[in-house]
């Protein structure tokens, strides 16, 4: 199981087709920060239905998109 498992849940039950979920939102449905291994993990959100679009660290946000 991936340690990211929630969050791709989370993706899959939000249904919309774009959106985004700041570094705060994701930490709060996780559990923990995101890290530089999210850029590793971030490939397994298609099995979900999703694509992991734009990471911002300035604005600190990810934007989601369906697949």
């Amino acid at each position: 199981m991936s340690k990211y498992e929630s969050l791709w849940q989370h993706l899959q039950n939000d249904g919309r087709d774009t959106f985004q979920l700041t570094f705060e939102e994701i930490k709060a449905i996780i559990g923990f920060d995101i890290d530089h291994s999210f850029l590793t993990y971030k490939k397994e959100a298609k099995e979900y239905g999703y694509e992991v679009g734009k990471i911002s660290l300035k604005e600190k946000h990810v934007t989601f998109n369906k697949r």
